[in-house]
């Protein structure tokens, strides 16, 4: 059934066979958590608010905390103005958060709730505040999400002084996990530059053990440092899809240029971000920073030999995957199959231009799905396979090594505390990568040996 040409893939069009991203408000509940002492909102049934839970919950280990709506048959009929209200009023008296983000579903998206309006007559205690985002579930992915959050945060919160812009530069992370958050921020900070990040998830959804339980924990962007982000000099968004919009967004509203850059995967994309804060704040690259390249350059040279002319299959959120694809063409590998879940031609044209200059044949998929990545692999096999935990069935029954990377990661622990971005990260990845292909070799090998033997 899945033996089928490239012709007939192509011709395929109706539907999603396990679509490769999960919806919108996953990644707007995610993108609230980035902000200290806030508790996401889910305007919609409880339904959806446990689902958005439980997936985060689940890749982070983490407890996930936000409140809902609660949507009845008579608030799908009348709309949910009352319950929203209700709410509201309620979030703050019983947990006490300093902000709520409210996301809509594709229920309040449908019935057409007017959100700032109800909005404008809820009952809002004095220094509390309530941001919005509208995040039908129906349009984009888990990254839209996130993006329009981010955006919301922007609209509600940044402000300019009018005063002269500040030695500070504003980093919009993009939908990583919260150990690559904090990489780029030490990165940052060994540049010797002050910086605001936004949505900050670290401290957050990897919080320590400490005995007691903390309903908002230490981390996330204050809103005070996101107000302030509209007084900074440069605002870098960390890749197109999750990150673009709001860092534009602020330059339109406050006036601070933006820069769109890839999400800093590899020794280019890390490149890149380094050699932006040195040019706009004047700043020398740091020796310890320089060290970690060539390190990683090093790496790179000595185990050159595992990864040349190997075929890889790419998969997951875009600003990872194409993060991803740079790395592994600079390691010397074919990405040949490299699909998204999330909508956007820039995706195609992005992941084609950097195929298109290294001399490999691949086939560049946005909006795909996983049934379709099959089919892929199916006519043309790979040697690895890189996303998430999804692709474990495919890699079964295709026999391929998965090194699993991106959201989510439903099956292994810890790797949201691990980066993959900046030299360190790299480091990582070669090391996933090189432990997956040597354990097929030593396995492949050992089957040999039993057979020799019998």
């Amino acid at each position: 059934m899945l033996d089928c040409t490239p012709q007939e893939i192509k011709e395929r069009s109706g539907g999603k066979i396990n679509p490769a991203k999960t919806c919108q408000p996953v990644g707007a509940m995610y993108a609230a958590l980035g902000i200290h002492n806030c508790l996401p909102h889910s305007h919609g049934s409880q339904g959806c608010c446990s689902y958005h839970r439980m997936h985060l919950t689940r890749h982070f280990r983490d407890p996930i905390m936000a409140s809902t709506s609660s949507f009845t048959e008579g608030a799908c009929v009348f709309g949910g103005g009352a319950n929203l209200k209700t709410a509201i009023k309620n979030v703050f008296a019983i947990y006490n958060p300093d902000i709520m983000a409210v996301h809509t579903t594709c229920l309040t998206e449908t019935i057409g709730d007017d959100i700032p309006s109800i909005l404008s007559s809820a009952e809002i205690p004095p220094g509390k505040l309530v941001i919005h985002a509208n995040t039908p579930s129906y349009v984009g992915s888990h990254i839209t999400g996130f993006a329009n959050m981010t955006k919301g945060m922007v609209n509600y919160l940044a402000e300019s002084s009018g005063e002269p812009k500040r030695e500070q530069v504003n980093i919009i992370p993009g939908f990583l996990n919260p150990g690559d958050m904090r990489e780029i921020k030490r990165l940052v900070r060994k540049m010797g530059i002050k910086l605001i990040m936004f949505p900050d998830t670290s401290g957050v959804v990897d919080s320590p053990m400490t005995g007691e339980y903390k309903m908002y924990p230490n981390g996330g962007a204050t809103v005070e440092d996101i107000r302030d982000s509209g007084n900074s000099r440069l605002t870098l968004a960390l890749g197109t899809f999750a990150s673009a919009d709001p860092a534009n967004q602020l330059e339109r509203k406050c006036k601070v240029p933006a820069l769109t850059l890839k999400t800093p995967i590899g020794v280019k994309a890390t490149d890149e971000l380094l050699l932006a804060l040195r040019n706009k704040f004047a700043r020398e690259i740091p020796a310890e920073l320089e060290e970690e390249r060539g390190q990683l350059v090093d790496i790179m040279t000595d185990t050159h030999f595992h990864f040349h002319g190997k075929k890889v299959g790419i998969f997951g959120d875009p600003d990872v995957v194409i993060g991803l694809t740079e790395f592994v063409l600079s390691l010397g590998m074919q990405p040949v199959h490299v699909l998204t879940g999330t909508p956007g031609g820039a995706f195609e044209r992005e992941v084609s231009a950097m195929l298109q200059e290294a001399g490999v044949k691949g086939r560049v998929k946005a909006e795909g799905d996983l049934f379709e990545l099959h089919q892929y692999l199916k006519n043309e096999p790979v040697d690895l396979l890189l996303g998430t935990t999804y692709g474990k069935y495919i890699a079964k029954a295709e026999d391929i090594p998965l090194v699993r990377i991106g959201f989510p990661v439903l099956d292994r622990s810890v790797h949201s505390y691990l980066p993959v971005v900046g030299y360190k990260g790299a480091m990582r990845i070669i090391e996933m990568i090189s432990n997956a292909l040597l354990d097929r070799a030593d396995r492949d090998a050992s089957d040999e040996d039993f057979e020799l033997v019998m």
